[in-house]
């Protein structure tokens, strides 16, 4: 895990290069709290219609939302629905110049009817499916493969998102693959649901999920088979002379198998409160090809694409995950195994997603080794001061050449633990030294926070803050509050 957040701390835009079945999805919204008077039918009376960016094409916004600059390569109809898809492409800065017009077929559209009742919530009714599945011509296939070499010199992968609606044929496919391996580019493909998989030959990744690969390779769920997964997963590794196997299992998660090993390796997921899988595979690729692109070995990337997906799936119905709330659920994540305990290095992944995601840091520090009322009350309100909240704290030895003999009470460990057991409290760090100087160097908050009984001109790091533009915060005490004091009362009593 720590790989993968470092790389997501330093991720690097990348260039994407999109091939498949593109569609535009329509919503009618509506009242339906009657029947038509001439059939026993509801009838929809439409308040609100909308069009977005469906299929192959939402993978390009997946791909958008993960920082890539996406080129997409497809086929549309000669038809209205062609101009709102390229529109909804390009408004998000996806070069749709590559979808080639082919009027012998409508460009595929999915409407759906969506009708309130009763002030219930809404429903989907029915979906009309405007689409071709016959296989493009070759006239149309020679123009997309055409401009796939144009960009393959200037892109960093290529993804093939495949719904069986005639564009990714068996000769397109294998065409596009050839010359992106010889090229040195990585093609990571979306299966369509089909008995035959043998057009993503060579591929560098493939995820299918369960139900695809058992249909592919003819093998059926064994339930007295505890390795019926690992078995799906080498089938196509032998079939199709892949670098990697990437077996999506809906809510348990993901199973990598990379070429040349024996052992695959399980990635769970997170349960999710809402469950619509609707758009999730499409996330899957775009953040496997996304973690590649960035150096993740195919283990991370799973992890990375797993997170992807399972947030999407807490969306009703479609819509693109950002890279800032891939890399906050996955921080959570690792927090909830490892708690708030951090190294520098593992801080400053912290600090860089926070800013990234534009939120301000909070720093304060102390010895912190009888925690009283008083700590809370200034640790709370220094939380309230930013978005994330750091607590330096000294190490034993710092605390007993600060306090002298029988300090500190409780040892580092259970002084941190304890700290971050507090809910507004984000990470703990230790120092070692006299004054936090270094880390305050290094983290440069946004707001430096010390009690009450500092003057700004004494708080160490407040000139370093406030050169960077940060700010320093003095917050009051709780009068008769202190570790000195509490120790003393103990001795007494």
């Amino acid at each position: 895990m720590d790989q993968l957040l470092t790389t997501l701390a330093d991720w690097k835009p990348f260039r994407a290069l999109v091939v498949g079945d593109f569609m535009l999805d329509q919503q009618l919204r509506g009242i339906a709290n009657r029947l038509s008077p001439d059939a026993p039918v509801p009838v929809l009376k439409v308040t609100e219609q909308s069009s977005n960016p469906g299929g192959a094409a939402n993978l390009c916004l997946d791909l958008i939302a993960l920082k890539a600059e996406v080129v997409a390569l497809g086929v549309v109809g000669d038809d209205a629905e062609a101009e709102l898809l390229k529109a909804g492409l390009t408004d998000q800065g996806v070069n749709a110049r590559g979808l080639v017009v082919d009027p012998s077929r409508p460009t595929t559209v999915k409407r759906n009817l969506i009708g309130l009742a009763q002030g219930r919530h809404a429903q989907k009714m029915f979906r009309l499916d405007f689409e071709s599945d016959a296989p493009i011509s070759n006239t149309i296939a020679d123009r997309i493969l055409e401009a796939f070499e144009q960009h393959l010199g200037q892109i960093d992968v290529v993804c093939i998102e495949d719904y069986n609606k005639g564009v990714c044929t068996h000769a397109l496919c294998q065409g596009m693959i050839d010359r992106a391996k010889a090229a040195g580019i990585p093609v990571f493909v979306d299966p369509a649901p089909i008995k035959e998989y043998s057009k993503y030959r060579g591929a560098s990744g493939i995820t299918p999920n369960r139900t695809e690969g058992e249909l592919a390779t003819g093998l059926i769920t064994d339930q007295d088979n505890p390795n019926h997964n690992l078995d799906l997963a080498r089938s196509l590794m032998d079939s199709l002379d892949l670098e990697a196997v990437v077996l999506t299992l809906d809510k348990h998660g993901a199973l990598v198998l990379e070429s040349g090993s024996t052992q695959a390796t399980h990635i769970p997921t997170v349960a999710r409160s809402v469950y619509d899988v609707t758009g999730a595979g499409d996330m899957m690729l775009a953040a496997l090809a996304a973690g590649r692109a960035n150096g993740l070995s195919w283990t991370d990337a799973t992890k990375f694409a797993n997170a992807a997906a399972g947030l999407e799936v807490e969306i009703f119905g479609i819509e693109p995950i950002p890279l800032e709330r891939i890399h906050n659920d996955l921080l959570i994540s690792n927090t909830k195994q490892h708690g708030k305990r951090r190294t520098l290095d593992e801080l400053m992944v912290l600090v860089r997603a926070a800013r990234k995601g534009k939120k301000s840091v909070v720093f304060t520090n102390g010895c912190f080794d009888v925690i009283h009322a008083g700590h809370v009350s200034l640790l709370e309100r220094a939380a309230q001061l930013g978005d994330m909240l750091i607590v330096a704290m000294n190490d034993d030895h710092s605390v007993h050449a600060l306090k002298g003999d029988g300090r500190p009470v409780n040892n580092q460990d259970r002084r941190a633990r304890v700290l971050g057991a507090l809910g507004c409290v984000d990470a703990v760090v230790l120092f070692n030294e006299d004054t936090p100087i270094k880390l305050i160097e290094a983290i440069l908050p946004d707001v430096l926070v010390k009690g009450g009984d500092y003057t700004v001109e004494t708080v160490v790091g407040a000139q370093t803050v406030q050169n960077a533009g940060g700010r320093v915060a003095l917050i009051d005490l709780v009068e008769g509050l202190s570790t000195t004091a509490t120790i003393e009362k103990m001795r007494q009593n």
